[in-house]
Formats: C-alpha cells, sequence, structure tokens
C-alpha cells in the first residue's frame, strides 16, 4: 500500500475487533493461492488461519473457480421469494446427504451468525406453535461463542467473552458450568451433576440448549469430553427440549469426524453449518431441522412460515460455489488429510508445553493451539510471524491455527515453527 492508501485504511476503514483510535495494522494481500497469501511489496506468508477458519480448499481452488465463473455467466443474484434455482437445489440435496438423517428441512441463510438466529427462531417458534410459551429460554455452557449479532450474543460467555460490553442490552439466557473433561480425559458419571440439576430446576422454560459440539471456538478453543455431549442429548430428550448443534466451526471435517456431533454419535434436532461450507468463497450459512421441527412449525401462527427471510438468503452464486465444495468434502480426502495434520501438530505442537511462557499445548482434529500464560501482544506478534513467512492471528491468550486440509508438511512445519519462536521467546 502506499501511504496514503495505509493513512487512508488506517482513518476510515473499521476492521474488526479493533479500535478506530489505535487501530492494529493491517497488511494488504494481492492476491492468495493455494496456502499462500502474497503480501504487496512480495512478503509470502503461509495461512495459518484459513481465513478465520474457512478456505479449506485452499486459495484459488480450480474447481470451485470453474464453477463461480460458470454461474455468474448465468446469475449473481436472485430473490429467493418465490424463486428458486438449481444451485439452491444441488446444495440442499448435498447438506441431507452429508448431515444425519433426520435433518432433511434446510434454511439457506447468509451468515453464520444469522444461521444461529435462525436455529434461535425455529427452537421458539416450534414451543409457541404448541402454545407452550413458557418455553422461551435458551440454555448454553459457559466458554462458548455463537456469533455478533443479538441474540447470537444472549449465549455467548457472558463475562469472559467478547460481548460484556452488550450484558444489559441482550436477553438473560442460562449457562452452565463449561465442560472440564478433555477428550483424552475419563468420563466420570459425576461431571455432569450441574446440568442434570438445571435441567431438573428449568426444563419447563427451556426451549433450546445450543452449544458447540466437542471444541469451543473463539471463546476459548477448549475441547470437551463426547459424553458430556451425550448426556446433554438424552437430558433434552428426557425433558422436551430442543438441542441446537454450532457446527458453524467445526462442521466439514475440521475436528476429524464430518460433524462432531459424530464424535457422540448424536444428531441434534437443528444443526447451523456455515464458514467452510462454501470453502471459504463467500459468506453462505445453512440451519438444518428435523421435518418434526419445520412441520410443527408451520401449523403455528403467522400462518406457519418461520419469520426469517434475508435479501441474498439462497444467493445463487454462493449456493454453486458451496454446492462444488461439499462435492469435494463427499469425496472424503479430507479425512487423510485432517488426520495428517493433526499427527505432524501432536508431534511439533504437544512438546512446547514444556516452554515457561506456555500454559498448555493441545491438538484436536486440524485444530493446533498453544494457550500462554500472558496476554499477546498482537501487533507486535504478527509483525513477528509476517517476518517468518506465516500469517497467525492470536487473540486474548490463545496462539492457535486452524489451516487448510491442503496445506503441504514443509507449509504446517513453517505455521508450528513460527510459534515455537514465539514460545520461546
Amino acid at each position: 500500500m502506499t501511504t496514503s492508501d495505509i493513512e487512508f485504511d488506517r482513518q476510515h476503514i473499521w476492521h474488526p475487533y479493533t479500535s478506530m483510535l489505535t487501530p492494529l495494522p493491517a497488511y494488504k494481500v494481492e492476491s492468495a493461492k493455494d496456502c499462500t497469501l502474497n503480501l504487496e511489496g512480495g512478503s509470502q506468508l503461509v495461512d495459518g488461519m484459513s481465513s478465520w477458519w474457512a478456505v479449506i480448499h485452499g486459495y484459488r481452488n480450480p474447481r470451485l473457480d470453474a464453477v463461480a465463473h460458470n454461474q455468474i455467466d448465468k446469475m449473481s443474484h436472485v430473490m429467493f421469494g418465490g424463486i428458486t434455482h438449481q444451485p439452491a437445489i444441488d446444495l440442499a440435496k448435498r447438506l441431507i446427504d452429508l448431515t444425519p438423517a433426520a435433518l432433511e428441512r434446510v434454511f439457506i441463510a447468509d451468515s453464520g451468525s444469522v444461521s444461529v438466529e435462525v436455529a434461535i427462531k425455529m427452537a421458539l417458534q416450534f414451543w409457541l406453535a404448541q402454545e407452550r410459551t413458557e418455553k422461551h429460554r435458551l440454555l448454553t455452557i459457559k466458554g462458548g461463542y455463537h456469533g455478533d449479532t443479538f441474540k447470537a450474543m444472549s449465549v455467548c460467555d457472558p463475562v469472559n467473552g467478547m460481548h460484556h460490553l452488550f450484558s444489559k442490552a441482550i436477553n438473560s439466557q442460562l449457562f452452565a458450568d463449561a465442560p472440564t473433561l478433555t477428550p483424552d480425559d475419563e468420563w466420570t458419571e459425576d461431571a455432569g451433576d450441574q446440568l442434570k440439576r438445571w435441567f431438573e430446576q428449568f426444563h419447563s422454560e427451556l426451549a433450546a440448549v445450543i452449544l458447540e459440539p466437542i471444541v469451543q471456538g473463539a471463546g476459548g478453543m477448549r475441547f470437551y469430553h463426547p459424553a458430556y455431549l451425550k448426556l446433554i442429548r438424552n437430558l433434552c430428550n428426557d425433558y422436551d427440549v430442543l438441542l441446537i448443534a454450532d457446527e458453524i466451526a467445526t462442521g466439514f471435517g475440521r475436528t476429524g469426524k464430518l460433524f462432531a456431533c459424530e464424535h457422540a454419535d448424536i444428531t441434534p434436532d437443528i444443526l447451523c453449518v456455515g464458514k467452510a461450507l462454501t470453502g471459504g468463497y463467500m459468506t453462505l450459512a445453512a440451519t438444518l431441522t428435523t421435518k418434526n421441527v419445520a412441520e410443527t412449525i408451520g401449523q403455528g401462527p403467522g400462518g406457519g412460515a418461520l419469520m426469517h427471510g434475508p435479501t441474498f438468503m439462497g444467493n445463487p452464486l454462493a449456493c454453486a460455489v458451496a454446492a462444488e465444495s461439499l462435492a469435494i468434502i463427499a469425496e472424503g480426502h479430507w479425512q487423510q488429510q485432517v488426520h495428517n495434520i493433526e499427527k505432524q501438530l501432536r508431534k511439533e505442537l504437544l512438546p512446547l508445553a514444556q516452554y515457561e511462557s506456555v500454559k498448555e499445548a493441545r491438538v484436536f482434529g486440524a485444530i493446533g493451539v498453544l494457550e500462554m500464560h500472558e496476554p499477546i501482544k498482537v501487533a507486535e506478534a504478527q509483525k513477528r510471524f509476517i517476518e517468518l513467512g506465516v500469517w497467525i492471528r492470536p487473540f486474548g491468550r490463545l496462539l492457535y491455527i486452524m489451516p487448510p486440509y491442503v496445506i503441504t508438511a514443509e507449509e504446517l512445519r513453517q505455521l508450528t515453527y513460527a510459534m515455537k519462536d514465539y514460545a520461546e521467546n
């Protein structure tokens, strides 16, 4: 960027989670290919973030590029009210094929946060249609993150999450303690005692439980025991409560299973997906639910319509790319790719727990995390990472990577070396 461009960006463009008074530096990317970001000036960076966990097939994937070009020649967008089109039909078919059998109704949203809003509306309208208006609250677990819109914020961690500034403006939901047992721990029956008590006490007013299965992402990059998720599914069944699984970050292979719910062998009543849905090409998400939930809502007030309809819902361009992204997923190469990434991360990251600066090192699927004892100075860290030829975006005390599935062993080694360099200094 020229000096004037840098100054214009700093003064006028509001980047995510940064102050307009003292903004974090922004680096200009001119192009990207496979797992590499090419900066203005010639620097090449191995991308450890998959552009916030979405670009699983790499940048400029030939198949996704071809589908996008082909779709633009037909139409980039038409409204979805009263109109349908082949890309939406193809996408819905692939989603239904890939997700658990019971999930056969698809709402195509335009972002992850919106898919969570839609899921919550589904849950509330499900009970409203049965004239059970007392069931209007949500239960979740501490340490979670579900998006930046207001209803989604209401189920994000209320104390340590990003949205505590809005506590007086959002609905009060119920928060159980975050799970303490990891997937590597031995399950103990008393681990779910508090959760059982909460169901006993509040089930009559609970519309749904919403959580990130197995992996809590932006709320802290924590991994918890699958038995906890299975317990929640059973409690929801016993107490007549819906279960919403937010798989926006974990869906499509990131944890080593196609969906993280598979680690506990459970099916939610409502499933949210996004991020990797289009291979990171553009914004798109979806909320899937069961025939029972959809048809119950259909018998409710307001003509049975689900009260949501974004302008860019079912965008043909995004749907076409997403359908092809899921076609790549369906071929199954991601399984070996994620296995290889996990194996290498365990070998190269877990030993870094020995450093004094590191509180804990953890790996799950294609996710590698160093939790530091002290908060990371993001601007300083990113400057050093760029010098080392990598792009890693830490937050809080967390230094983590979620690379594209197509990353090579050498590229991944560059990322883990950079994390080692940070831990040493």
